[in-house]
């Protein structure tokens, strides 16, 4: 599969994928939302607003898009059945694997993740999807479709060598055993729920989790104050600052393999939740790439200390 590039990217970088070290993939999949439609919009409204936003981490001191090659693709024209529309992702995200980049798919729906981790799973053979999401996404079924975006965790956890870890979870039923399924299956799911946040303890969510992480953020992880632009606001969610402390802990304790950021349905006029969706995916790049650059740092100094004492 031939990986096209795209003429508007994020950042305005108009890196090769060769080159690159994070491949972004906009992929507006948009086939089971129910309320709050809009976020076949949210991969290109992301990338249209990305130029805007200020290079420099402050907290990082760096010009992160210097140390980090960034290349984004053109969105491909996706597949009319849902089934198709996943095995459509997991090809293309296949194909960055090859090219031993780092995927990061801007959503579209949730039910686009399936794809990405099959694509992680054939690449590192077990993985931990973490799940920073409003809902827990377990559902066998919904609206008469496997791939519904709110069975997708399900999904997931059928394929062998998966297990996941859910952060800010504040929604779970009892339609098709959801919440039965969520009982059954501890020791495969590790939910830190909403309601105990300020219980949490960030070294307990690294703990959690395996070496090899497939990151997914739906925006409604975040409070509805903060990021009502999505198909379901939930009130009860993440703080920004509060994330980003969880976000660089684990990467820099654990091996980041790919990401998605999901469900942005953009509202006409209200700019703020898009800026945040941005903002967010230049984050995730800062900190996975500034831990891995850190540790390929510490272990040149190691070998070099090997070498001296030799």
């Amino acid at each position: 599969m031939r990986l096209e590039l795209a003429k508007k990217t994020f950042l305005d970088e108009k890196n090769l994928s060769d080159l690159a070290d994070v491949i972004i993939v906009p992929f507006g999949l948009e086939k089971t939302v129910c309320f709050g439609k809009g976020t076949s919009r949210g991969p290109q409204r992301i990338i249209e607003v990305s130029p805007q936003l200020e290079a420099f981490d402050e907290e990082l001191e760096k010009d992160v898009y210097k140390e980090v090659k960034i290349c984004t693709l053109e969105e491909p024209v996706i597949e009319k059945s849902h089934e198709a529309a996943i095995g459509q992702l997991e090809q293309i995200v296949d194909e960055i694997y090859k090219l031993n980049k780092f995927p990061l798919i801007l959503g579209g729906e949730h039910s686009l993740t399936l794809g990405a981790v099959r694509a992680a799973l054939k690449k590192f053979g077990q993985i931990t999807i973490l799940q920073f999401d409003a809902h827990a996404d377990l559902r066998e079924e919904y609206e008469g479709t496997i791939y519904n975006h709110a069975c997708v965790m399900r999904q997931c956890l059928k394929l062998p060598g998966v297990n996941l870890v859910q952060v800010g979870i504040r929604n779970i039923s009892t339609d098709t055993d959801e919440f039965g399924f969520w009982k059954k299956n501890q020791n495969r799911i590790k939910t830190f729920w909403a309601k105990d946040m300020a219980k949490w303890k960030i070294k307990e969510i690294v703990g959690s989790l395996g070496k090899n992480v497939y990151l997914t953020f739906d925006v409604d992880a975040f409070d509805s104050g903060i990021m009502p632009s999505c198909s379901t606001p939930e009130p009860g969610g993440l703080e920004w600052y509060q994330t980003m402390e969880i976000l660089k802990a684990i990467a820099s304790k654990k091996n980041i393999i790919g990401a998605d950021v999901v469900e942005l349905a953009p509202i006409q006029n209200l700019h703020a939740p898009d800026f945040l969706a941005a903002k967010l995916v230049y984050k995730i790049i800062a900190y996975v790439f500034v831990s891995k650059i850190a540790a390929v740092g510490r272990a040149i100094l190691r070998e070099a200390a090997k070498q001296s004492s030799a």
